[in-house]
């Protein structure tokens, strides 16, 4: 079975073809850091994770990058309120802690390195020879000491977004980096000087520093060298920002820019747009700090299919804390379980009818091609952790060695997808406050009495302060997540 994505550029579920046998090349949006990515942000990188994973499970090769915007109206503002007479050293010292911040978030939520990570600041003279070549083609103008793309000269401008070109606003321009969807003006390729708050570069055509739309057409052409697979990003991208990258690489290069637009959907926060002012914005940070697992949260962001909006409340994420632990027990249990070694046992596979192997993997597989369908290849992972117990129960904790490599196999094939197995060993054993002791008896107590709204609601707060209850016939205990 192919893999089929649905294409925005097309509106509609098209099979995958690349454009060389077995290689993927793959461009995605990444962060403008001007502060600490919030889980919205995360809620896309994981997305492009999952992508990334699901061809590399199917045997492509992937070449990926993924930008850092560090030139922009938010970290030059940033860089200027640091300093009263900034230059461009001053914009990389403001930038470098919240680029820093954000390889050590994706490492905590396992997401995998991609192969190049450009810089805005380190990609200024492709970016200026592209803006050069738009000049001489005539698809870029002089304004006011700035330099600006003229939508009317490139004739397919809206095919991705759909914006109706009759609304074009004759003459009118955009010199901020971001502006209103659906208002659609020529749009600034090099701010002139006057315009930059003093962190500028030379180029032949005006002083200044490049717009952002600018940047990731370079990066790309600097990087890949012509049309590439695949490009990723929020579906709050699509229109100006990548409807602007198209105008500028097409009609600079005059070849396709991408064969396949993927876009996530919107996160929301209990029902709402995520904002500070409502109290509903949160970093990864936050969560940690609140005690939640870091592998819970990525269990919750990748398990939304990535076209659905995700509404995102922490009654959810205690719902997948819970689900995170039953893996890590599970795959405990797996890890830990006793083999034989005499000749018969080393000769005996798992019967097929117990777990079907191939089939669990080549499911798992499938579901990911049907345009990352995480929802299904979850189930067929559950339905095979529920088969695995159940051998695990007939034989007692007792396995042949080709049995728990058979299996080990198998699950350490869903977690190249997952990425959580390997940490779970983060519940361990280990001395209780006699708060914690207290929150245990009482809600106990609760269990007892039969009043179980009181007794869950003490079980979730005891979840909240990093514990974990394991009921047994001889009576309950706590155990601590590091």
């Amino acid at each position: 079975m192919p893999f089929y994505f649905y294409n925005t550029f097309n509106k509609k579920l098209e099979e995958f073809k690349s454009l060389e046998e077995n290689k993927v090349t793959i461009y995605s949006c990444g962060p403008t850091v001007y502060n600490v990515a919030h889980i919205g942000n995360f809620r896309s990188y994981i997305f492009s994770d999952v992508l990334r994973r699901s061809l590399l499970l199917a045997d492509y090769q992937v070449e990926h990058v993924m930008n850092l915007t560090d030139i922009d109206d938010k970290t030059i503002k940033g860089a200027c309120e640091k300093s009263e007479n900034p230059c461009i050293e001053d914009l990389r010292s403001y930038t470098k802690p919240f680029i820093d911040a954000f390889f050590e978030d994706n490492k905590i939520l396992g997401i995998d390195l991609v192969e190049h990570y450009p810089r805005a600041t380190e990609t200024i003279e492709p970016m200026v020879n592209l803006m050069n070549l738009l000049s001489e083609k005539g698809f870029a103008y002089k304004k006011e000491g700035s330099i600006y793309f003229s939508i009317e000269k490139f004739k397919n401008y809206g095919r991705l977004s759909g914006i109706d070109l009759n609304s074009v606003k004759t003459g009118l321009r955009y010199d901020t980096d971001e502006y209103d969807k659906d208002d659609i003006r020529d749009f600034v390729i090099w701010k002139g000087e006057e315009k930059t708050e003093k962190i500028s570069w030379e180029t032949p055509l005006c002083k200044g520093r490049p717009g952002w739309h600018l940047e990731c057409s370079a990066m790309i052409r600097n990087i890949f060298g012509k049309t590439i697979d695949i490009h990723t990003g929020g579906v709050d991208l699509i229109f100006p920002h990548h409807e602007n990258e198209i105008a500028q690489s097409e009609a600079a290069y005059g070849e396709k820019f991408v064969n396949y637009w993927i876009h996530c959907e919107h996160l929301l926060v209990d029902g709402k747009k995520m904002a500070k002012s409502a109290g509903n914005f949160y970093t990864l940070r936050d969560l940690l700090e609140k005690g939640y697992n870091a592998d819970a949260i990525r269990y919750l962001l990748l398990s939304v299919h990535y076209r659905q909006k995700f509404n995102f409340t922490l009654d959810a994420l205690k719902q997948a804390t819970q689900t995170v632990h039953k893996i890590y027990n599970f795959y405990n249990r797996l890890t830990d379980v006793k083999t034989s070694n005499d000749e018969k046992s080393k000769n005996e596979t798992i019967k097929p009818s117990a777990i079907e192997y191939e089939k669990y993997k080549n499911d798992f597989l499938d579901a990911l091609k049907d345009d990352l369908n995480v929802s299904k290849a979850l189930a067929v992972f559950h339905d095979a952790m529920r088969a695995a117990n159940q051998i695990l129960d007939e034989k007692n904790d007792a396995l042949s060695s080709n049995e728990k490599e058979t299996l080990l196999d198998l699950f350490d094939y869903f977690d190249k997808l997952l990425n959580i197995l390997k940490n779970s060993r983060k519940i361990t054993a280990g001395d209780t406050s006699a708060e914690m002791n207290d929150l245990l008896d009482k809600r106990n107590e609760a269990r007892k009495n039969k009043n179980f709204a009181e007794a869950d609601r003490l079980r979730d707060l005891i979840c909240e302060k990093g514990y974990k209850i394991l009921d047994s016939p001889e009576g309950s205990k706590l155990q601590k997540m590091n």
